[in-house]
């Protein structure tokens, strides 16, 4: 179901991205006192009274700007306006009108879509004459809020839903979509691949790098299937970015990898995978997310690709594909595409209890865990316990006998039966309860279950 989209729109700095945030009760969107900070248009959802709808965050509107980046903004900001069914125009009511205000209101008279004109900034009843000069747009009646206080943001949101008009009730059943993250270091070509993946200049690119700033979701039709893909600002450590606005950037980037069901890890493989690029694909497995490792720029780079496999199944417990792509000449991106969607297919399917006990039997008949102390580990019943991403449960003799590197093979020897590459795993091993041993028994046994073997 695709549900109705309210743009967000105005001059830079006048507080879009905080009356979102309040709007939609979330903090996705980033807000810092800088000026210009957020750039493509990001969506979110927002329920009110029931009704479920869309917010479309945008970068602030200067048409007298000219650089390419400052074009890049305005460019979204008129796609956000004509993929809206209802744009609200924000103002600052204490700076009054400007000459920027009156340029953007003049775009939303020709646009045929409804108007709704917020005079942000309005905290208390003494600020409310300042709404009145924005009556000179002739956009009807300002609607005053304070964003960073929620005053008034009730009346605002029912004017949105009475503008919108009928459409569906929040309580209606609907599959999520598999979400697809593109996350990666500062300027592997990210935005360039998401871009790829869809068709057209959906996010802002840029060479200067650093020029996304939100986690920005799209939704996607891929054959007979919906996807949500998620472009995000290059990860960096903390420590680099620690009171910058970029801070806030790669808390949202790493958010999204927690919220995502695919990490399509982007590397630019002129530079082959490097550190960072394994240390960002080691976040993205942390997450529980599931993992794919894209060179992009393949179409310059002479890298040798078995050894970029080697570097990663050597250093990436999970053990995920490398694909070879170029966001620019398109080779392979519909691939990579599939790649992750079967993926998340992967790391949504659960497995047979007792195809699950046959290949745990295989795998201790040939090859048994070691003895510690003249006691060996027996592993009585395994069954998965959890899907996204998938949890078993063994039952075993003594959880003290387990040998760390008897339960890695374990773990690698599951992802090669199940085809499991890229996909984490979590195992527990449970002790199993003595009849004999009474009351005493069951506390050992509650107290030392649920240990987490995979990852």
């Amino acid at each position: 179901m695709t549900l109705p989209k309210v743009a967000i729109v105005g001059y830079p700095n006048v507080g879009k991205s905080t009356l979102v945030n309040r709007l939609s009760g979330s903090r996705e969107a980033v807000v810092h006192p800088e000026a210009g900070v957020t750039r493509d248009r990001k969506e979110l959802d927002c329920e009110w009274n029931g009704v479920r709808f869309k917010l479309i965050d945008t970068g602030g509107v200067d048409l007298e700007a000219t650089d390419e980046l400052s074009r890049s903004v305005q460019d979204q900001a008129r796609a956000a306006i004509a993929d809206a069914d209802v744009v609200a125009l924000v103002l600052d009511a204490k700076a009054g009108l400007r000459q920027g205000d009156a340029e953007v209101a003049a775009i939303l008279r020709r646009a045929d879509v409804p108007v709704l004109v917020v005079a942000n900034k309005v905290d208390s009843e003494a600020d409310e004459p300042g709404a009145a000069e924005l009556y000179k747009l002739g956009l009807g009646d300002p609607i005053p809020v304070s964003a960073s206080q929620g005053r008034n943001t009730g009346d605002l949101l029912d004017r949105m839903v009475e503008a919108l008009g009928p459409v569906a009730s929040a309580d209606e059943d609907e599959d999520e979509p598999p979400r697809i993250a593109v996350i990666g270091r500062p300027n592997v070509g990210k935005s360039s691949l998401v871009n790829a993946f869809l068709g057209s200049e959906r996010v802002i690119v840029s060479d200067l790098a650093g020029t996304t700033r939100d986690a920005i979701d799209t939704e996607l039709r891929v054959g007979d299937r919906d996807v949500v893909l998620v472009d995000t600002a290059g990860l960096r450590r903390r420590t680099k970015v620690a009171g910058t606005v970029d801070f806030y950037a790669q808390l949202r980037s790493e958010r999204a990898a927690e919220r995502a069901d695919v990490a399509i890890v982007v590397c630019d493989a002129s530079e082959g995978v490097t550190a960072e690029d394994l240390r960002v694909a080691e976040l993205a497995m942390k997450t529980g997310c599931a993992t794919l490792v894209a060179l992009n720029k393949w179409d310059i780079a002479e890298v040798d690709l078995e050894d970029a496999r080697a570097r990663v199944a050597n250093r990436v417990r999970q053990r995920p594909a490398v694909m070879t792509a170029s966001a620019k000449t398109g080779r392979n991106v519909a691939k990579l595409l599939d790649a992750a969607i079967e993926l998340a297919d992967r790391r949504a399917e659960r497995i047979p209890t007792a195809r699950l006990n046959r290949f745990v039997a295989e795998v201790v008949a040939h090859r048994p865990p070691p003895a510690k102390r003249g006691k060996r580990l027996r592993l009585y019943y395994t069954a998965q316990v959890e899907r996204r991403p998938p949890r078993f449960a063994i039952q075993v003799n003594d959880r003290r006998l387990i040998a760390r590197g008897w339960a890695y093979h374990l773990e690698n020897r599951m992802r090669e039966e199940f085809q499991l590459h890229g996909v984490p795993l979590v195992i527990d091993f449970i002790p199993k309860r003595r009849r004999d041993s009474g009351e005493e028994g069951s506390r050992r046994g509650g107290r030392s279950g649920g240990r987490r073997q995979g990852a």
